[in-house]
């Protein structure tokens, strides 16, 4: 009887529990699941016979070395910094290990050590980084097997709210770690364009996104990351034009970079009194002093950059209200805008969110130019079964068991870029609806 260890029962856990409590029954296997919140892991449990949940603080080593001893395989769904320390207790009991998370430093550097040990340490096995990569390849492979070149490749993803949830005017509710919304982008976007590298530093990266037209839909794109280390990772050293970005609704990043630049995703000075604070108090701090209205001095900094459809996003979210701030007494601008996202943009009990991924080609093959665009869709069921918590959690449970069943025999660092990952993985994919459509044609 094999048993899995699942660290951390968060919102993107949900659908990868309950695919492996399905699984157990056809494979008499065991699931643990850990929380320091008992009684959210229980209720992810909801009483399957072959679930068991277990409080946990993380930073309780001996529980947490015993739990990862007991068990033959162990997923973090912890924050990322927490991954490599998981990981490390892990190579020391011989347990492999599977995270959704982008490979860390860190991570890459126990590589050896987990070839060692003969386990795996799968990385990048969710949404983006996780279908982008198996989907990406699965094309990139082909061409190159057909003897053609990579000459651009775009790809884009968005955790969106469907249009018929949509009824704010961020077009936009949280269906991940909050945090990581607020932080999204923050540092400097690297992608290669006509064969030359380019920096897009984080106070010009919302204002120089792009558009992309999928199906009828209009959205903004903004560039995620360092797209050029992909280069070595898709080997598509061909390349001459990789950018990896980010999908919103068509406004949204306009807006953002009001807020960008405003300084209000700053998280490193700590603001004092917040409880005697209102919300409008707080954007003032950003502003010059004056008598005239916040949204005066707004429109004068940011001019053509600032619209009506701007200060209505802003007024949404509470920016030129008098209602004191809810936060504690001490606090950063990135905390306070967290907390108002949370309570302004939070999901309702019957919202269905929305997940989209576009991948643009274009590659030369035999004299001529081609284009692919491959796409999906998908839309959760409510704000707990949502879309992101599928495409980020049965991307880990289908490659678990895959490993588990003796399907996949490699070791170490692994993300799903090479066939024995990507191929079973897309095609179980498909079978919960989670499909790619392709559009192929000639380039004139």
């Amino acid at each position: 009887m094999k048993k899995i260890l699942i660290i951390g029962s968060g919102r993107s856990s949900t659908i990868l529990i309950e695919y492996l409590l399905k699984q157990s029954e056809k494979y008499n296997w065991k699931i643990t699941v850990t929380d320091s919140n008992l009684s959210l892991a229980q209720s992810k449990i909801n009483h399957h016979p072959n679930g068991n949940a277990e409080e946990l603080d993380v930073f309780d080593i001996p529980k947490r070395h015993q739990l990862i001893k007991d068990h033959d395989f162990v997923i973090s769904m912890l924050p990322a910094s927490m991954h490599p320390e998981v990981a490390e207790d892990c190579i020391h009991f011989g347990k492999s290990m599977a995270t959704a998370s982008y490979v860390s430093d860190t991570m890459k550097s126990l590589d050896k050590a987990a070839k060692e040990k003969n386990i795996v340490l799968f990385n990048e096995l969710g949404l983006d980084p996780g279908i982008d990569h198996a989907s990406a390849m699965k094309i990139i492979d082909h061409i190159h097997q057909q003897g053609g070149k990579i000459i651009t490749f775009h790809s884009y993803c968005g955790g969106l709210v469907a249009p018929e949830s949509n009824d704010n005017p961020w077009g936009y509710k949280i269906s991940w770690n909050p945090r990581n919304v607020v932080m999204a982008g923050n540092g400097t976007a690297e992608f290669l364009a006509d064969g030359k590298p380019k920096l897009l530093p984080y106070q010009r990266l919302f204002e120089e996104h792009q558009t992309i037209k999928i199906d009828n839909y209009t959205f903004d794109a903004y560039a995620n990351r360092n797209s050029i280390q992909y280069i070595d990772i898709y080997k598509i050293p061909e390349v001459k034009n990789i950018l990896r970005g980010t999908l919103r609704y068509e406004g949204f990043c306009k807006a953002w970079n009001v807020i960008v630049n405003l300084g209000l995703t700053d998280d490193s000075i700590a603001l004092d009194n917040l409880n005697s604070m209102s919300y409008n108090e707080w954007i003032e701090l950003f502003l010059p002093a004056g008598n005239s209205s916040t949204k005066e001095k707004l429109k004068k900094i940011f001019q053509h950059r600032i619209d009506d459809k701007v200060i209505e996003k802003l007024e949404y979210l509470k920016f030129f209200s008098d209602e004191k701030i809810k936060n504690p007494s001490k606090g950063t601008s990135a905390m306070i805008l967290q907390a108002l996202m949370e309570e302004r943009l939070q999901l309702k009990k019957e919202d269905k969110d929305w997940t989209v991924m576009y991948h643009y080609f274009e590659y030369e093959l035999n004299g001529k130019k081609y284009v692919i665009e491959s796409y999906f869709e998908d839309k959760g069921i409510d704000n707990i079964h949502t879309s992101m918590a599928k495409t980020v959690g049965l991307p880990l449970g289908i490659t678990v068991k895959n490993y588990l069943l003796g399907k996949l025999p490699i070791s170490g660092v692994q993300i799903p870029v090479i066939p024995q990952i990507y191929l079973p993985l897309l095609e179980e994919l498909a079978a919960y609806d989670i499909a790619f459509k392709e559009i192929k044609y000639e380039k004139k």
